[in-house]
């Protein structure tokens, strides 16, 4: 196998995506990875949360019970007499997302036990524990006393801390790091030497994992504590309130770090941050150290943001140069830390680069902001900030880092290829269409071109992606001031897409996650091949925004289906709704399956020579007046002005043939992205609350 950089999958022991297909199975099931860590169902041993009552524990508590309950593993969370009950205020959320009978259920399947810290109930041993998820506080003495503890009593247990900056080296344990908020971010970051068992359980419930070295806050802390910390210095400069320099970074960079404080919680929250940063400066110096405020509001408590009515209205504007400075306050710090995580080869570079996006909310992973724009530039901005915070430079700097900019594992962030010489797989690591994504899939397509791969298999990555939601609509932004950018998007990625029809004598498309939408599915449409796990859902949700398809959704697909197949692609259109896969099958999926299945199938269509079963392009202008649906009233009047403008675009581009389509779609839909009834839509409404300060 050739890869075009080391795939993600690998860094958990679980072997090539390529392999994968090949083998036509998993490589861990569920249930023999219960079996692993638990024991067999006759001999079923428990795990024990602690710290259950917490806003770590509570959440994680739901998130492990939901998915162990179909496999008898009883979750014991356990916490000190009087804590206060973190798990029943989960409840509504289970009830929400589960049905009544299932919530039901999940909360049977937990036992919950109080301890005094120093002594564990008797009731334990009954419960056979066999994995712990310790959640007590961030005090590095109480956390080893607590593993001495458990070991004392259940020698083989395996342990797992949730410290959100304690090396495992420090702890004497191993380290599973979740992502806020707990009971629904599936991330964790681990620390276990050589891939675990615990790691594979993670990875085949469809969680997370994500591998890094064993160094200080890992990756997740040293990027969202260190925006803060960002945040806080340019506040100590200029005096601008802590939830106006929210307003900029959310738009420089995507999170709001003082308001996630408060979402969080900002006593414990303050805390942790201040805990991270305070043993990163005295591991590395003054690039880290906590600011005065900070160490006085993790004892206080106090949140960052005031009352509403507290809050007023300035139009507090930067200008040319003090937007510069802005940069240089929040980005410059921010380039050194992530040169530093370089040095010290914290993670894979997808993994670093994801962990930003998927944990931290920022809107581009930072090595993708890094590579955009350009090593010198990131050395001047690093710079800059050194002049305005000179103990920064004082070490933690490593500028050679940025040499290996151009190489594949910097250039491939989000996009990889894999190929045995004669059938070739690309996988996307990233869950929404953005401009990285478009070139880094077209040098992943030219790379397998050059090759002299003819077949391809192109599906999500089995490890980043766990769904594919469409496109990332902040790309929309700049199209909402000029339609020329619009029409980059509309074009180019639509001819990105093209070339998985074009440029390789069979393409299959695999879904192997819970959704496909969106721009997602306008891409994959285009393989000669679509398919999926049965359970997977299909949608195109642009008419709730509303937007115009952009990649041809509206004609590519008509093209290729019957008059009844036709229809139920317009009813997709036009209202919304997503359809099931086994539902599609004929005339927008061509096989639906249970996973190992529709691996097989994926790799067997790729594997045939000749184009049976193909369901063809038609290249002609088209007729639909016999496919026309008929759909319920629009929920909304913006929905309405959708769906008229999208019944506009199947008219025009599927009067033209194929070879014109692409033109007449990309301007209708460019044209709607610059228009007022997208602004005042989901899509505008995300960009005046994210642009406009």
């Amino acid at each position: 196998m050739t890869a075009l950089r080391t795939p993600t999958l690998d860094t958990l022991g679980l072997g090539s995506v390529l392999d994968l297909f090949k083998s036509g199975r998993l490589p861990v099931d569920p249930s023999s990875a219960v079996d692993a860590l638990f024991g067999p169902a006759s001999d079923r041993g428990s795990m024990v949360i602690s710290g259950a009552s917490g806003i770590v524990g509570a959440g994680k508590t739901m998130q492990f019970a939901s998915r162990l309950l179909p496999y008898d593993v009883p979750i014991v969370a356990l916490d000190f007499p009087g804590a206060p009950d973190g798990i029943g205020a989960k409840y509504a959320g289970l009830v929400s997302g589960f049905g009544r009978s299932q919530a039901d259920a999940i909360m049977a399947s937990i036992v919950r036990l109080a301890y005094d810290g120093k002594t564990l109930p008797d009731e334990l041993t009954a419960m056979k524990p066999r994995f712990l998820l310790e959640a007590i506080p961030e005090i590095l003495d109480v956390k080893r006393a607590h593993y001495d503890l458990f070991r004392g009593s259940f020698p083989d247990i395996e342990i797992r801390s949730v410290t959100s900056g304690f090396p495992a080296r420090e702890l004497g344990v191993g380290v599973a790091h979740p992502a806020f908020p707990h009971e629904i971010n599936k991330v964790f970051e681990v620390v276990d030497g050589t891939p675990s068992d615990v790691t594979r359980l993670l990875w085949a419930l469809g969680l997370i994992p994500i591998p890094v070295s064993d160094d200080w806050s890992f990756v997740l802390d040293v990027l969202f504590c260190g925006v803060t910390l960002a945040a806080l210095r340019y506040h100590g400069a200029t005096n601008m309130p802590y939830w106006k320099i929210d307003k900029f970074v959310r738009r420089l960079v995507g999170p709001n770090p003082f308001r996630a404080h408060d979402a969080i919680g900002a006593k414990g929250a303050d805390f942790l941050t201040w805990s991270c940063l305070h043993h990163l400066s005295e591991e590395y110096g003054g690039l880290f150290t906590p600011t005065a405020d900070l160490v006085e509001r993790k004892e206080t408590g106090q949140n960052w943001y005031p009352p509403n009515h507290f809050r007023p209205l300035v139009d507090w504007g930067l200008g040319a140069e003090g937007e510069a400075e802005f940069d240089a306050w929040i980005m410059g710090p921010l380039f050194q830390m992530t040169s530093l995580m370089l040095k010290e080869n914290r993670g894979h570079l997808a993994h670093m680069n994801a962990i930003g996006e998927l944990c931290a909310q920022f809107r581009k992973g930072i090595l993708a902001v890094m590579r955009e724009r350009g090593a010198d530039a990131v050395r001047a901005t690093v710079e800059r900030y050194h002049e305005f915070v000179p103990e920064a430079a004082e070490g933690a700097w490593h500028p050679d880092t940025l040499e290996a900019i151009d190489t594949p594992e910097w250039q491939q962030l989000y996009v990889n290829a894999e190929h045995d010489g004669t059938i070739g797989v690309v996988t996307i690591s990233r869950e929404s269409y953005n401009w990285d994504v478009d070139a880094e899939l077209n040098r992943a397509l030219d790379w397998l071109v050059e090759a002299g791969i003819e077949r391809v298999i192109v599906t999500g990555d089995f490890h980043l992606s766990t769904q594919m939601v469409g496109a990332d609509t902040g790309e929309f932004f700049a199209a909402m001031e000029d339609p020329a950018a619009g029409l980059a998007i509309t074009t180019s990625w639509t001819r990105t897409a093209r070339r998985l029809h074009d440029d390789f004598r069979t393409s299959v498309a695999f879904v192997g996650g819970k959704r496909c939408l969106g721009g997602m599915l306008e891409l994959l449409m285009h393989c000669h091949h679509l398919v999926a796990v049965d359970d997977a859902r299909f949608g195109w949700p642009e008419v709730t925004l509303p937007v115009v398809p952009g990649m041809e959704a509206c004609h590519w697909p008509l093209r290729r289906a019957d008059d009844a197949g036709r229809r139920r692609i317009l009813e997709m259109l036009l209202t919304g709704r997503p359809v099931k896969a086994g539902e599609a099958l004929g005339w927008l999926v061509d096989r639906a399956a249970p996973m190992n299945e529709a691996l097989a199938a994926a790799w067997e269509l790729a594997s045939t020579e000749g184009e049976d079963g193909r369901r063809p392009v038609e290249s002609g202008a088209l007729e639909l007046a016999d496919a026309i649906p008929t759909v319920p009233e629009a929920d909304s009047p913006s929905m309405e002005a959708g769906r008229e403008a999208i019944m506009n675009c199947v008219a025009e581009a599927c009067r033209v043939p194929v070879a014109d389509a692409l033109e007449v779609q990309a301007k209708i839909a460019a044209d709607f992205l610059a228009g007022p009834v997208c602004r005042k839509g989901a899509v505008g409404a995300e960009y005046a609350k994210t642009m406009r300060i």
